[in-house]
C-alpha cells in the first residue's frame, strides 16, 4: 500500500470521558489522598492516554474542582435522604440533616476533606461556588424552619448558623480522626441515637 493510501489514525474517542475521569479521580483520591493525587494517575485509571484529560480539564485543579462540585451535590442529597426518613417536625429534620452530614463524611473521607479543608479545588469557579453555596443554604433553611424566621436577618441569627455548622462539622471531623472513643463500640440505631443526642445539643436556643 502506498504511503498516501494509509488510512488516517482514528480520532480520540471516549463514550463519556468527563464522567469517566470524575470516577477515576475519586478512586485516585481514595487510594492516594490529596498529597499524591495526579492527573496522570486519573488518566491511567480511566484507561485513557495521559493527554486525554485535557479535553475537559486543563490540570489537576480543574478535575478536583469538578469533583468537589459533584461532592457538594451528593452531600446535600445524603442529608435529604436522612431527612426523608425522619419525622417532619423541625427539630427532627435538623437532627437528620446533621446525621446526613456525618454519613457523607464517614463514607467519603478524602472527598470530604477536599471539599472542606483543602486548597486544591478552585472555589472561585462558578459551578463549585454555586454548589457549596447551595449546601450552606440548606443548613440555613433547616435552621430557619426551626426558628421560624430567616437566620440571615441579624448577626445573632447568623451566629446560630455558624455555631450549628461548627458543632456538626467538628463532630464529623473527630469521628473521621477516631477521637471519640465512647462511640467506637456502638453500631446501627444505637450509634445513630448517640449521635442524634449530640447534634441536638447544637440546636439554636
Amino acid at each position: 500500500m502506498a504511503e498516501r493510501d494509509v488510512p488516517p489514525k482514528p480520532a480520540y474517542h471516549h463514550g463519556d470521558l468527563r464522567n469517566a475521569l470524575l470516577v477515576a479521580a475519586e478512586q485516585e483520591l481514595r487510594a492516594k489522598g490529596l498529597e499524591r493525587f495526579t492527573l496522570r494517575g486519573c488518566a491511567k485509571r480511566a484507561g485513557v492516554s495521559h493527554a486525554a484529560p485535557a479535553h475537559h480539564f486543563a490540570d489537576a485543579t480543574g478535575l478536583l474542582t469538578a469533583l468537589a462540585t459533584e461532592g457538594f451535590q451528593r452531600f446535600i442529597a445524603t442529608q435529604r435522604a436522612r431527612q426523608a426518613k425522619a419525622a417532619p417536625d423541625a427539630r427532627s429534620q435538623y437532627v437528620a440533616a446533621g446525621l446526613g452530614y456525618i454519613d457523607f463524611a464517614l463514607a467519603n473521607p478524602e472527598l470530604f476533606r477536599l471539599m472542606f479543608s483543602s486548597r486544591r479545588a478552585d472555589f472561585s469557579e462558578q459551578e463549585l461556588d454555586r454548589a457549596s453555596a447551595a449546601a450552606y443554604d440548606h443548613l440555613v433553611a433547616t435552621i430557619g424552619t426551626l426558628r421560624g424566621d430567616d437566620p440571615r436577618a441579624s448577626h445573632g441569627r447568623q451566629a446560630d448558623v455558624t455555631a450549628s455548622w461548627a458543632i456538626v462539622h467538628g463532630l464529623a471531623d473527630l469521628l473521621l480522626s477516631g477521637r471519640i472513643r465512647s462511640l467506637d463500640s456502638l453500631e446501627g440505631r444505637e450509634r445513630d441515637n448517640a449521635l442524634a443526642a449530640i447534634i441536638a445539643r447544637s440546636l439554636p436556643a
